[in-house]
Order: C-alpha cells, then structure tokens, then sequence
C-alpha cells in the first residue's frame, strides 16, 4: 500500500516539479512588480495574471501528457488541457492533472492500435492528424464537460479550506503531512496537493500560507538541533553536518533517518509543524510561490513585502517546539535509543543480510543514485558517493535519478531503504545498494571498495 501511495503522489508531483523554475519565476514577478510589490510596475505586472492561468497550466498539462505518451502525448495532453483552462475564472490546475496525462494515454492507445497498419508513405500524414483530431476531440469534450465539473470541485476544495483556515484548524493538518514526509511522500504532499492549492490562493491574495505547510524547515532543524545535543554516536556526529544540509540546502530527506531510528520523534516534529503553522497563520504568513527546495533561503525569497516577520518567527517556533520535545524525547528514552550505525544494522537485518551484497564480475561504468524526485538526495548522494569512487582512483560515472527515471542500462542504483520495492521494479536488473544516511553511510566505502576490487580483477 505504501509503494502504491508514493507511485500516486509521485506521479502528482512528477507534473508539477519539472516546472518548478517556470513557478518560481512567477512568484518572483508577482513579488516584485504588483502594486504592493517591492518595485510596482503597472506594465510588467501585466505578465503575472497570463502565467498564472495559461502558462503555468498548460505546462503542467504537457508534462502529464509526455509522462504517459510520450512527446506525441505531451502535445495531444496540451491540446486536451486548452479546453479546460479556457473559460475558467480560476487557474486551472486540476483540471489539467486530468486532462494532460488523459490526453497521453488516449494516444497512445491509438498508436498502438495502428501499430503496423500504416501504409509506408503515410506515417507523417496520420500521426500529425490523429495528434489533432483526438486533441481537439478531447479540448471539446474538457470545454464542456470536464471544465464545470472542475470549477465545481475547486471551488467546492476552497471553501473546505476557507472554513478550515478561518476555523483556525488548518495547522492540525500537519498530523497527516509529518509522518507522509518520513515515508517520503513530501514531494507529492508538496507539488502534487499543496502547490496547487497554494497557486490559486496566491492569485487571488497575492500569497498563500499553502507553500509553507510542507517546506517549512523548522521542524526537522529542531530535531537536528536536538541530536547534536543529546544525540549519541554516529547520529550525533552527523548531526551538525546535516542541519547545514537540510536548513541552507533545503534537502527535508535528511532528517528523515533521524525520526525512523527513534519513531516517537515524529511526535516532536508533527508538534514543531503545528506551531510554525498556527503562528503563520496568526501573524498572516504566506509565500508568493512554492519554496522548492524548503529552504530558509527558498523562504525567505518567497516571502513577499512586509510579511518577513510571520515567515521568521514561524519556522523559528517551529525549530523551538520541535528541539525542546525531540530533547525531551531523546533524554527520556536515552537507555533504549541505537546510534546510527545500529539503526542501519536493524534495517540490513531486515532485508536480509548486506546492504551491499557481491558485485557481479564485470566492468561497471555507470551507478545511478536515485530518489522521489531526481533533485534533491540523490544529487547530493551522487556528489558524495562520486566523490569516493574519484578519491580511490575509479572512473565511474555516477548520476542522478528519479526512481521512474533510471536509465535501464545502468549497472549499480543506490536508493534509499524505503524506495527499495519501487527501484526493483524500475530496473530489475540493476544491482540495488539501499542507505539509510545520505551523507555518511557506511555503504558508500562498502562500495567503493568492492568496485576497487573488481576495477583489480578486471
């Protein structure tokens, strides 16, 4: 069930995160050109409002599309998710998580329905008119049935969140978005639901506490904190070098290690989430566009004119909640905690054995790293792993990968212990390393020197 769930959330997240830049821009022109920006300019503010509904839409539409069709899928998806977005008062971002990948999959279905029936010839003429012929049938069909059905829903989702915001009960959703993000949903919580609610609020109020919710960073610095204090062993060594990584850089999987070695912390950090929430929400916090990565740089860019103060002291309470329960927590369970190292032990344990069973005997030339999204732990992995193999004097190439995304030729993958099942089947063929730490496994010398072995044999 959970393979299932992370698949879902992150097939939501896959349409929105490859145009993060594209929002991103966005929120940077919203910040600084509206009338109560940093610098109002009444002519480049005319930008902000065509991005905000058809931009921004439409991309995330032809993404969906070529996610399931392929290139002729992202146009075919682009077309369907016109029909949605025109006419709509509102941007219209569910409608497109629809349309898009609908749009690709109806393709190739016809594509494959043609396979081999084509007369040589005439292969140009009926891909280029059947990539037009079902677009416009199903812009049509998005026009008039699936565009008021979706300004329905959305406006339905509003005003559940309206009376959840004015109830002051939203903070408590922190519950549910806490422990999803140790289980490595927080790209799908993130781009694939909060995005684009957040997106909508912000067009009308011109900011959106939704962008705060997950990528606040206030959480996992207040257990990191705690580590580096009443931590032990491995955990609290690594601690300090961690809260760099996952404060400056923005990198939340981090800390997600620190809470599965000890699972009452989740307590610790669903609490920080809580309060940074409820003060944002107090104080009117909200950010102009999505803060990818959930940084504290990310937020403070984000942060629009005169709302400093609610972004600050919301990820400050949320670190100060979170550090004095992780320490509480850490003190009083300090006789049965494992260090890090035993945590690792217990997960090898587990799956069976070692982490890093024998490499086959032949001539490795690529290793994939590989996470939820491609972007954010498995770069970094990649540049410590990439690291070690050019300090032992191996030329290996090491990229990296969204787990959907790894090359099928490749040889190694590593990934985290909790993506494991969805890696085997990505690239069954591939030899799997799963890590627990992306910063200091001990796999990576494991590794390292089973590869200096075979580099010798070879």
């Amino acid at each position: 069930m959970k393979e299932k769930v992370q698949s879902f959330g992150r097939f939501l997240s896959g349409m929105v995160m490859p145009n993060i830049g594209a929002f991103i821009a966005w929120g940077l022109i919203t910040a600084m050109f509206i009338k109560t920006g940093w610098t109002p300019n009444e002519k480049l503010s005319t930008m902000v409002d065509p991005m905000l509904k058809y931009l921004l839409p439409l991309l995330i539409g032809y993404t969906g599309g070529r996610m399931v069709g392929g290139q002729r899928g992202a146009v075919v998806g682009a077309i369907a998710s016109i029909g949605v977005i025109i006419g709509a008062d509102i941007p219209m971002f569910l409608g497109v998580m629809i349309m898009g990948p609908l749009g690709g999959y109806v393709i190739k279905q016809f594509d494959k329905l043609i396979a081999g029936k084509v007369k040589a010839g005439f292969e140009m003429l009926v891909d280029n008119f059947s990539a037009g012929i079902i677009g416009g049938i199903l812009g049509i069909i998005a026009f008039l049935l699936i565009n008021p059905l979706c300004v329905g829903l959305t406006n339905g989702m509003a005003a559940g969140v309206d009376f959840f915001v004015k109830a002051g009960l939203l903070p408590l959703a922190q519950i549910f978005i806490e422990p999803a993000k140790v289980l490595f949903l927080n790209n799908a919580i993130n781009h694939g639901i909060l995005t684009p609610l957040g997106i909508e609020q912000a067009g009308k109020m011109g900011k959106s506490i939704f962008f705060m919710l997950e990528a606040n960073p206030g959480p996992g610095l207040g257990l990191l904190l705690a580590y580096c204090v009443a931590g032990k062993g491995t955990a609290k060594s690594s601690a300090p070098g961690a809260v760099i990584i996952h404060f400056l850089g923005g990198i939340h999987e981090i800390y997600f290690p620190y809470v599965m070695m000890n699972p009452i912390l989740i307590l610790a950090v669903i609490a920080g989430g809580i309060t940074g929430s409820f003060v944002e929400g107090i104080l009117g916090a909200g950010l102009v566009a999505a803060a990818s990565p959930g940084s504290i740089i990310a937020f403070l860019l984000m942060t629009p004119k005169g709302g400093f103060l609610g972004t600050i002291l919301g990820v400050c309470c949320a670190a100060a909640v979170s550090f004095a329960l992780s320490f509480v927590l850490l003190k009083a369970t300090a006789k049965d905690e494992d260090n890090l190292d035993e945590a690792k032990d217990k997960v090898k344990a587990m799956k069976g054995g070692k982490a890093v069973a024998a490499l086959r005997k032949v001539n490795v030339s690529k290793i994939v790293f590989a996470c939820d999204a491609g972007m954010g732990s498995s770069a970094m992995g990649a540049t410590v792993l990439s690291k070690k193999l050019k300090e032992a004097g191996l030329d290996i190439q090491v990229l990296h990968s969204s787990i959907e995304d790894i090359p099928r030729d490749v040889q190694i993958v590593v990934t985290h212990h909790e993506l494991m099942e969805r890696a085997k089947k990505a690239v069954p063929n591939a030899q799997l390393v799963t890590i627990t730490n992306f910063m200091a496994a001990p796999e990576y010398d494991e590794l390292v020197n089973q590869l200096s072995g075979l580099a010798s044999a070879i």
